[in-house]
């Protein structure tokens, strides 16, 4: 049995994964911003130490697909980051 993979099939694969990894270990980080607002005092320390560790660590995983999007996609890259400063704009405020 043989596989014929492109390097685009390659790419796409990987950006994927990328965004996939993010989403999926990401969500505890987020799960934590959400609950924010209930904790009180020792809780909020408590939640703040408990994803301290992997924060940053969690946020390469969307760099590895924004990097490769643009590395492998430039036209889409192109298209689709403009398109999200409208909802980037609005978290950001």
């Amino acid at each position: 049995m043989s596989v014929n993979l492109d390097l685009t099939t390659v790419w796409a694969f990987i950006i994927a994964f990328g965004i996939f990894a993010y989403v999926v270990m990401d969500g505890f980080d987020l799960g934590i911003g959400i609950l924010f607002p209930v904790f009180k005092g020792e809780e909020r320390d408590q939640a703040m130490n408990a994803i301290a560790p992997v924060w940053d660590g969690n946020e390469t995983w969307l760099v590895l697909g924004g990097g490769g999007l643009f590395a492998a996609f430039p036209l889409a890259y192109a298209i689709i980051l403009p398109a999200t400063y409208p909802l980037i704009i609005a978290m950001l405020l």
